[in-house]
């Protein structure tokens, strides 16, 4: 399956990223062949996860307008190969602080980068002006964890990655003005698809990934709707942009802007 960039927004508007009093976050590339999120505000530029290799991180960065020297900090949810690949080269070349959780710690893919700071799970910490909330999520993987990110009274939702919604899940990532909402896969696509039974079970299973009606279920519990939202992590396999565009349509006339990421692509920048 293809994405079209041209495709994948719906009422966006282009973020004015000179300005520096606005909480900017674009991403780039997003699935299971690599993930990072850019998060941007006044003299503070953070990534979330880097699952590409160096060489096409540092592409993407320049694509985006950002020169990779200016990056504070990567931020990592946990330890997967598609979220952590290129953080130990990047953190190492550019001597760029790792924020993650001694759980996340444990991996080989991490060992030798040059600074790591430990997160403590829902326990705020400001890195220079964006404070951010390392958010539990149930993922199976050794202590993940996914972000909100707030500057200037606005508040920015990462949550990806994780097989079901907990009470606090749902509870942290209430009031979010923006949130990037995992909707990985379609439940008949993923049951009839090619992964082997073992790999579908774990997809489906509450420590796997949100299905679209998961990530729907979500937005229907929200007291407040977010005013930007990013559907993401969307599976090439079980999947498809057709489908996931089905499902949240009716949320195009709730949300000022809905906008489906890419793997290749990502998508582009949007203001909180």
């Amino acid at each position: 399956m293809t994405f079209y960039p041209e495709l994948v927004a719906v009422n966006s508007e282009i973020a004015d990223t000179e300005n520096p009093h606005k909480l900017l976050f674009c991403c780039l590339g997003s699935g299971s062949k690599g993930n990072a999120t850019l998060v941007k505000y006044a003299d503070t530029t953070v990534m979330i996860d880097c699952g590409f290799t160096y060489k096409h991180t540092i592409a993407q960065l320049e694509a985006f307008d950002i020169d990779p020297q200016s990056l504070d900090a990567v931020l990592v949810t946990h330890e997967h190969s598609d979220h952590i690949k290129g953080v130990r080269t990047l953190s190492r070349k550019l001597n760029i602080p790792v924020y993650l959780t001694h759980g996340t710690a444990r991996s080989d893919k991490i060992k030798g980068a040059p600074e790591l700071q430990y997160l403590v799970p829902d326990v705020a910490l400001r890195i220079k002006d964006i404070e951010i909330i390392p958010v539990t999520v149930p993922h199976d993987a050794h202590e993940p964890c996914q972000f909100l990110l707030r500057a200037q009274g606005r508040q920015l939702g990462v949550v990806t990655d994780l097989g079901s919604i907990s009470g606090h899940v749902q509870h942290m990532f209430d009031g979010c003005d923006a949130l990037v909402l995992e909707a990985n896969h379609d439940v008949q696509m993923l049951r009839t698809g090619p992964y082997p039974p073992s790999l579908k079970h774990r997809v489906e299973s509450d420590w796997g990934h949100l299905s679209n009606e998961q990530a729907v279920a979500f937005l229907d519990a929200l007291p407040t709707l977010p005013s930007r939202l990013v559907l993401a992590h969307i599976s090439e396999k079980n999947n498809c942009l057709n489908v996931v565009k089905n499902t949240f349509q009716r949320f195009e006339s709730r949300i000022p802007t809905v906008v489906y990421a890419c793997q290749n692509k990502g998508f582009d920048w949007l203001e909180v």
